[in-house]
């Protein structure tokens, strides 16, 4: 089956629940109608050729280049604006959802009943994991289908404009496979998994998810129909070790939070929301990226639970690195109150 086939079956439920998703009929229909005028200059071309001296041709085959080779007049007024609206609107129905799923995992007494209650959710745990695996498998998916449909673009005109537009989505951060809620919804299903579940209807797209570890080296791992697979490394690249107390910075890289506050040079009690605007990743040297900064709080359970030495043995280093980062912090608090 043709994937705009099989996605348009499966978005289906999700559009009958009033979530976004690509149009990818619609994109493909603003590629025809390029196509087609590509292949009407052609046509002239040839006539050209055969009836008009060379200098008419060059003129022709100018006009033509322009529309193959990089800025199309005839689709990019209509595909690129469409999808980046269309992108826009998926990762930010994913962000909500992921976070507020998450949020209600995470809470408890008071405040996870009045989540439950005013989210209209079931209160069970069968409808927890069933939630996230449909909201992992909409991630992906829908990622797969930018993927195909800039794929589609590049071979259609022979450029490099697709694979740059994917470079502005993940600068703007509405690359969704960067999401760091993606890397937490994993977490969560596999947290969710260990635990008694009933769960009788697997998803047909959805493969699995799972915690590798390949030399030591801890790797987040979920596949997806035709061989799609998102690997997640958890190897901090700054400390070289797996990651601890791990944040995603907006642009989609995991640290530890301690090696994340020494790179963005802040202290950890002061934290990462006061970094400097012109502070870098570490790895993708763009800029910005401290201040949405996302705590992975169901990752670090998950590492938590599947290292309990080595974990612990992190804390309590950190602990101290705390301690010490938090006297030296207040003696100069003290000294600055003195005037000394």
């Amino acid at each position: 089956m043709k994937f705009t086939k099989k996605y348009e079956e499966y978005m289906q439920g999700d559009r009958e629940k009033g979530l976004p998703l690509v149009g990818l009929k619609k994109l493909k229909k603003i590629l025809k109608a390029c196509r087609r005028e590509i292949e009407a200059q052609r046509r002239i071309k040839e006539e050209v050729e055969i009836g008009e001296s060379s200098s008419s041709v060059a003129i022709v085959q100018s006009k033509c280049d322009n529309n193959c080779s990089g800025n199309c007049p005839v689709c990019d007024g209509t595909f690129f604006p469409s999808l980046l609206q269309e992108m826009s609107a998926v990762v930010g129905c994913f962000n909500d959802r992921a976070k507020k799923l998450l949020e209600i995992h995470l809470s408890s007494g008071f405040k996870k009943c009045m989540l439950w209650f005013f989210g209209n959710s079931h209160n069970s745990h069968g409808s927890l994991i069933q939630e996230g695996k449909d909201l992992v498998t909409y991630a992906i998916i829908n990622a797969i289908a930018m993927r195909k449909i800039l794929k589609k673009y590049d071979k259609m005109h022979h450029s490099t404009q697709g694979q740059a537009f994917k470079t502005k989505a993940q600068n703007l951060h509405i690359e969704i496979l960067q999401s760091p809620w993606l890397c937490e919804l994993m977490a969560f299903y596999i947290n969710l998994r260990k635990s008694k579940v009933d769960n009788n209807a697997p998803m047909e797209l959805f493969g699995d998810c799972s915690l590798r570890f390949d030399n030591d080296k801890p790797t987040l791992t979920c596949c997806l129909f035709e061989s799609m697979q998102v690997d997640v490394d958890l190897t901090c690249s700054i400390c070289l070790d797996m990651v601890f107390d791990a944040v995603s910075l907006s642009c989609g890289h995991i640290f530890c939070y301690m090696c994340c506050c020494s790179a963005a040079s802040v202290t950890i009690i002061d934290g990462l929301e006061v970094a400097a605007l012109n502070k870098k990743c570490p790895l993708c040297r763009r800029q910005g990226v401290y201040q949405g900064a996302v705590h992975l709080d169901e990752l670090n359970m998950l590492l938590g639970k599947s290292c309990p030495e080595e974990w612990d043995k992190r804390r309590q280093i950190e602990r101290l690195e705390r301690i010490r980062q938090a006297k030296e912090h207040w003696e100069f608090q003290c000294r600055a109150f003195v005037g000394i």
